[in-house]
């Protein structure tokens, strides 16, 4: 397996440094990272990348989500189809607005507390055991109650959506291909 490193970004990035300047210089100034299906298992300590706003990390074997506190202008983070099964470790990204991770293995959608500007969370088809079904800590809806707008909880086997009406600007929630029978549109 593969652990997504300084090194590792220096070297396999796409934007190559300018001659005059050293790879030291050239994280600090490094806005998107790429390593989407790159076999990822863990994630090292990225606070060099000071100006790191966009992490793609899709379609790897990540477990944990670690070492991300100092990424603090990250604003989107792409997780989705690795084998997460617990959202921890993100309340420092103040400035984060959409985070994916569908197609994981998270049973309930907790540890966004303090995100506030947070305004898309995607978390469609986990890959939950048979007859288990999606679940919402409280304390998390209620830290994303005004600013989530956008929530996609698409295959998850959920039958009630009524938790979900504290989140007072959603605008678009998606929930296909799931359990519900009643659904009230306010």
């Amino acid at each position: 397996m593969v652990r997504l490193t300084l090194d590792l970004i220096a070297k396999k990035s796409n934007l190559k440094p300018r001659k005059e300047e050293t790879t030291l210089q050239y994280l600090k100034k490094i806005t998107h990272i790429n390593f989407s299906a790159k076999n990822i298992d863990a994630i090292e300590d990225l606070s060099l990348c000071k100006n790191l706003s966009v992490l793609y990390l899709y379609d790897n074997c990540i477990s944990q989500i670690t070492n991300l506190n100092y990424a603090t202008n990250l604003t989107h983070l792409y997780l989705q189809n690795n084998c997460i099964s617990c959202i921890e470790n993100l309340g420092s990204l103040k400035k984060l607005e959409k985070l994916y991770m569908g197609g994981n293995y998270i049973a309930v959608i907790e540890g966004l507390e303090g995100l506030e500007g947070l305004r898309e969370l995607h978390v469609e088809s986990q890959r939950l055991p048979l007859g288990e079904k999606l679940l919402f800590d409280p304390r998390t809806l209620h830290s994303l109650a005004k600013s989530l707008s956008i929530l996609n909880i698409s295959n998850n086997n959920i039958d009630d959506i009524r938790g979900l009406e504290i989140l007072e600007n959603l605008n678009q929630l998606i929930a296909v291909d799931n359990q519900l029978l009643h659904v009230k549109v306010r």
